[in-house]
């Protein structure tokens, strides 16, 4: 075992995952080389999600069975959001646990394990930022130290996390007690981080953040999204995709709409989590309530951009949930007719603002929701598809199976992971941008040929 190695596991989101790749860069940068296998690394890394109850058992999950494992000589690492909010917790819980880093102190990856190679540790080392850090100056700023590229690449697509933190008051979200409020990164940092990309080959940059819609409000910039996009737009006019994730109701503003629809370069894709459709269960949940406002916004931006691929979440079995709010939620999803619907039952989180209204919905009224809403997102699904066979798309090619001579991509209605792929006939180039046209249709992927 070379102690200048390590293993890093990243949950939760993509977000997360831009966090892991960064401290990776740090390491390596400091002369540590990765291993995939863990038994083999010096240093485990365990990069966490503490958004909701399940996250956090597979957080825990996954740091017992390396900390039951560990050997002689191994440091074990838990980083990232269950750390944030439950450092001593996560020790308590895991006693094999050598380092807990907070979520803001990634950049702090190499001095953790410098410091646990230099002392005994029969106690864990804590490093997580102090109220005034959390709640101020993001230590990812202007000068950040040392430099990293903070994005995710996987083969020709690219996270680049623009913000990090949440302003919101969604009563059912922990991110605000996580990661504070929320802290854009530089326009000059991102201009010249998505250069850097589209030079190493990326062909698809997706913009993340907790609120991509919120980018720049912490300066006072207003509609910094719109602003930010048409920077990135004359400084890699050569990148081929620009996707948006995480928009938040009611700042999906005019001028965006307008640049979506005039830059080619920009996907006429929007992922825009509503969480509810009742103005009542909305309310509760301290969410926009004019739904009519999301009505007629995605009434203009279909007019604006006619193919527009629309992604929302929703949320089943909040406290108060009647029956009757259930199905105005049923009755809007079927009128709106989305491309993509996520779902999730209500998950109770202490300390959150929809604390005090408990859990009171059933395990299993969540769940029999949960599958209605699912069944009905299916059928359209599956009828907005096949409106799609007889046209060509174009296909960004990410692999394929050699046996059976099949590539796997994505179109533009499709980001990484929670859409669909386009299984295309004949055995492609990854990376490649192909036209395919379609030929067939399932509830969430399409299968299509190439054009000559």
């Amino acid at each position: 075992m070379n102690p200048k190695t390590f293993h890093l596991t990243s949950l939760g989101c993509a977000k997360n995952t831009v966090d892991s790749e960064s401290m990776a860069q740090l390491l390596m940068q400091d002369g540590y080389r990765p291993v995939k296998d863990p038994w083999r690394a010096g240093v485990l890394i365990v990069n966490t999600c503490g958004f909701i109850g399940p996250a956090r058992q597979e957080a825990y999950t996954v740091l017992r069975a390396l900390a039951e494992a560990k050997r002689p000589g191994q440091l074990l690492i838990a980083a990232g959001c269950l750390t944030q909010r439950y450092g001593a917790e996560v020790a308590r819980q895991v006693p094999g646990v050598d380092g807990v880093l907070g979520t803001r102190r990634w950049m702090d990856i190499v001095e953790v394990v410098q410091r646990l190679r230099q002392r005994p540790h029969p106690r864990p080392l804590y490093h997580l930022p102090d109220e005034a850090e959390t709640m101020g100056a993001d230590p990812v700023g202007p000068d950040e130290r040392p430099r990293v590229l903070r994005a995710s690449r996987m083969g020709a697509s690219a996270y680049l996390k623009i913000a990090d933190g949440c302003r919101r008051p969604c009563a059912f979200c922990a991110i605000p007690l996580i990661k504070g409020p929320a802290v854009s990164r530089p326009l000059n940092v991102l201009l010249d981080e998505a250069a850097q990309l589209r030079q190493s080959g990326v062909r698809e940059l997706i913009l993340i953040a907790q609120d991509t819609t919120d980018y720049g409000s912490d300066w006072g910039l207003q509609d910094g999204l719109a602003v930010l996009l048409e920077r990135l737009v004359e400084r890699v006019p050569e990148m081929d995709w620009i996707r948006l994730l995480y928009a938040y109701p009611g700042y999906v503003t005019d001028r965006l709409i307008e640049l979506m629809a005039s830059r080619p370069q920009i996907l006429p894709y929007l992922d825009i989590p509503l969480q509810h459709a009742h103005p009542d269960t909305l309310l509760r949940m301290r969410r926009p309530a004019n739904v009519e406002w999301v009505r007629a916004t995605i009434a203009k931006m279909r007019a604006a951009m006619p193919g527009l691929a629309i992604r929302t979440t929703f949320i089943v079995g909040y406290p108060g949930e009647t029956e009757a709010e259930f199905q105005t939620l049923l009755d809007f999803v079927a009128e709106m007719r989305f491309d993509r619907v996520g779902a999730f039952p209500f998950s109770f989180e202490p300390g959150t603002a929809s604390e005090p209204l408990g859990d009171p919905i059933p395990a299993e009224v969540k769940e029999e929701r949960y599958q209605r809403l699912m069944e009905l997102q299916q059928s359209i699904s599956l009828q907005n598809n096949q409106a799609f066979v007889g046209q060509t798309l174009q296909v960004l090619i990410e692999g394929g199976d050699q046996k059976k001579r099949i590539s796997i991509g994505r179109s533009y209605r499709d980001a990484p992971e929670v859409d669909g792929v386009v299984l295309v006939e004949g055995l492609l180039p990854p990376g490649s941008l192909v036209p395919v046209r379609i030929t067939g249709a399932m509830t969430y992927d399409l299968t299509g040929v190439p054009v000559e």
